[in-house]
């Protein structure tokens, strides 16, 4: 096995090393103190060679899985995923994306493929804030955004044959209810069919995947390209990783890339700080959207109550009334 040192090597052999350097790095040391001590010994033990990077966070994500630098990372990852071949051309800006993100997202990134097909890759914190009602919105709004660009480009010429598929996959940290009535699946791969086996071509497919299902089972006797990425994801702590490399060989360098960041503990504690702020604004929204919720529930209940009140009244003066009239 590879010795740690070689492995994921780190010049700071404590924390306070790590302060020190923090300390004579110019505006850097203020960002480490405002945050809160989980992270900031998530970030410590990283430093020091305990941990690898967060990887499902947005900022670590598209650092390993860049495009434009590492085209087949991504490209394995997602046709693992969804199991068919799909080569990544490009990461699409998501300024003009119609879906709101409000939903503890950790992660989100739309790419479009070789083939023109689009896939939107999301990793969700709280699963019930991504029922199958709002992945249903999300793959629908891919196609239209599909379908106007093309139709713009081609004009007459368009035809519905032009559109590609479209895939959403969700990747949920922890999951609840229906995903654990499945045992040891932890993918799901969707698409509509008809129950007469009537075959047409639709665009919409889907792939949810539950990291929590994947980490409970044990032993994983597929050693596939997918148990890989997938263990690859839910790792952090050095030795685990070292194992990993033995079953993947192909994870060191990627493995080895992450530890080369150890050298510019600067720009990862501003990935960690940009990190924070966005799941402190999603968790603002989320108490917000959870508020909200619990009133409506409140003015249900009295809704109901004042129903129950005017229909007692009701039968009161209806038991008056037969009174009145036996008299």
């Amino acid at each position: 096995m590879l010795m740690k040192n070689d492995l994921l090597p780190s010049k700071f052999s404590c924390n306070e090393e790590v302060i020190r350097h923090l300390k004579n790095a110019t505006g850097v040391y203020r960002e480490f103190l405002v945050m809160n001590d989980e992270w900031k010994q998530r970030f410590m033990d990283f430093c020091t060679g305990k941990k690898t990077l967060p990887i499902l966070y947005d900022d670590f994500f598209k650092v390993i899985f860049k495009p434009d630098i590492h085209p087949e990372r991504l490209s394995s990852l997602i046709s693992s995923m969804v199991g068919e071949e799909l080569r990544v051309k490009k990461i699409l800006p998501l300024e003009d994306w119609c879906m709101d993100g409000e939903s503890m997202v950790v992660m989100d990134i739309l790419v479009e493929t070789q083939d023109c097909s689009l896939a939107n890759v999301e990793v969700q914190k709280i699963p019930y804030l991504f029922p199958g009602e709002r992945i249903s919105c999300y793959s629908s709004d891919m196609v239209m955004r599909q379908y106007s660009r093309i139709k713009g480009e081609k004009g007459k010429k368009f035809s519905y044959k032009d559109l590609k598929k479209v895939y959403t996959i969700v990747i949920y940290e922890k999951t609840e209810g229906c995903f654990h009535k499945i045992p040891e699946c932890y993918v799901h791969r969707g698409k509509v069919k008809f129950n007469t086996g009537l075959e047409l071509e639709l665009l919409q497919e889907y792939c949810l995947v539950a990291l929590d299902v994947f980490q409970n089972i044990s032993y994983h006797k597929d050693k596939d390209i997918l148990t890989g990425w997938l263990s690859f994801l839910t790792t952090e702590s050095i030795e685990d990783a070292e194992r990993l490399i033995v079953d993947y060989p192909w994870l060191l360098e990627i493995y080895r890339e992450i530890a080369s960041y150890r050298e510019k503990p600067e720009e990862v504690l501003s990935m960690f700080s940009r990190m924070l702020h966005e799941l402190d604004r999603n968790t603002m929204q989320y108490m917000i959207d959870e508020q909200k919720k619990e009133i409506e529930e409140r003015d249900k209940q009295i809704e109901e109550r004042d129903k129950q009140i005017e229909e007692a009244l009701q039968e009161v003066e209806r038991l008056k009334k037969k009174l009145e009239e036996k008299q």
